[in-house]
């Protein structure tokens, strides 16, 4: 499972100190893993997999909200 394996990799990264088009290159790889992992979900139904996509989701939002200049 290589996807998972850098679904693991990008979630350890570090975000700070990015530019604008790190944090937009960031972001379309999160989607990226994410439909990759649903994919695998659909097949297996496992809860593990679901979790990841769900932590890769919201390190996804942080990363959009401070695109859009909307912070929390």
């Amino acid at each position: 499972m290589d996807i998972i394996k850098d679904a693991n990799e990008w979630l350890g990264a570090s975000m700070s100190n990015m530019s604008t088009s790190d944090r937009v290159h960031s972001s379309r790889k999160a989607k990226e893993l994410i439909l990759g992992l649903n994919e695998i979900y659909k097949e297996t139904k496992d809860v593990e997999i679901m979790d990841l996509m769900k932590l890769l989701t919201a390190k996804k939002q942080k990363i959009e909200k401070r695109l859009k200049g909307i912070r929390v």
